[in-house]
């Protein structure tokens, strides 16, 4: 009776140990494939980017909605800062990653064809400009073609036709460009990189494509002080998501757009993952606070 006890009781754990093993062989399974962050959700990794791609395409109509949604109105000075730092020289090579709809490279085309200064209604120019000096030229590049669709027409409407010398608009993926090495002088990002499924990669594929020199600057949502945090917090989940409800019909387009900012690195953090990819010199520049930040480095060889 006690060897059949015995039997029976080693069956059973010998069958526990089985589920047990075949569990955390499933998990280690699961573990090899991937998994990455949707806003607070964990997804695998192969889903991230159409699940991006889907917010996108949602809020691609109401991108000035949201980006004021966003920010309260202020990204317009954050992206003004940023085309300061950057202080294009005429003749510069644009890579405008995750640039859709156009914000960053109007203004860097603006900045040089009016004399230093942003603003004003752009055009397309020639191969040089009235004083001699070689344009400057943009190309956009984003994965998701609702957010290239209407930064076209923006183009249009402000003087930069299909046939401009100055602007080129490529269907691309951060993470695999589709550009020859030392192809630009200053590669940007703004608020497009927190939608990356691989920060790394992303980063990588910037310092690749960059000419020896060439200078990196990622315009981001970050970590605010902690003086600011909790109105900024109860702001972003109580508010945001609201106005894009009613504004734009959509809550979980705005919702992800909140937490993937809390998923973000800090600016510390952040200026790390820059150093490991290659780059040099890497400072960040906080605004407002830190509810955003303006990350640059170099490409020192």
């Amino acid at each position: 009776m006690n060897a059949l006890y015995r039997g029976c009781a080693s069956a059973v754990w010998a069958s526990g140990s089985a589920r047990r093993l075949l569990s955390t062989s499933s998990r280690r399974l699961e573990d090899a494939r991937g998994t990455t962050h949707f806003g607070f959700k964990t997804v695998p990794e192969a889903e991230k980017a159409t699940m991006v791609g889907g917010v996108f395409h949602n809020v691609a109509e109401s991108y000035d909605v949201m980006n004021d949604a966003m920010s309260a109105g202020l990204h317009r000075l954050w992206k003004d800062r940023l085309l300061q730092v950057m202080n294009p020289l005429p003749g510069t090579r644009l890579l405008d990653v995750a640039g859709g709809t156009g914000d960053i490279s109007f203004r860097f085309l603006e900045y040089h064809n009016n004399g230093g200064n942003d603003g004003g209604n752009g055009g397309g120019g020639g191969d040089d400009d009235e004083a001699g000096a070689p344009q400057s030229r943009a190309v956009i590049c984003d994965i998701n073609k609702s957010m290239l669709e209407v930064g076209k027409r923006r183009a249009s409407e402000r003087g930069y036709g299909s046939d401009s010398p100055q602007l080129r608009w490529v269907h691309g993926d951060a993470e695999k460009l589709p550009f020859d090495d030392n192809s630009f002088d200053v590669y940007t990002i703004a608020y497009g990189i927190r939608n990356v499924t691989h920060v790394d990669q992303a980063l990588r594929e910037a310092h690749r494509v960059l000419v020896p020199g060439g200078r990196l600057l990622v315009l981001e949502f970050s970590q605010p002080h902690e003086l600011v945090r909790p109105f900024y917090d109860a702001y972003s989940f109580q508010v945001i998501p609201v106005l894009g409800h009613v504004l734009a019909g959509d809550w979980d387009s705005y919702q992800y757009l909140v937490e993937s900012i809390r998923k973000f690195p800090t600016q510390e953090t952040f200026k790390g993952m820059i150093e490991d990819a290659g780059f040099g010199m890497v400072s960040y520049e906080n605004l407002t606070l830190g509810v955003t930040a303006i990350h640059s480095g170099f490409k020192l060889r």
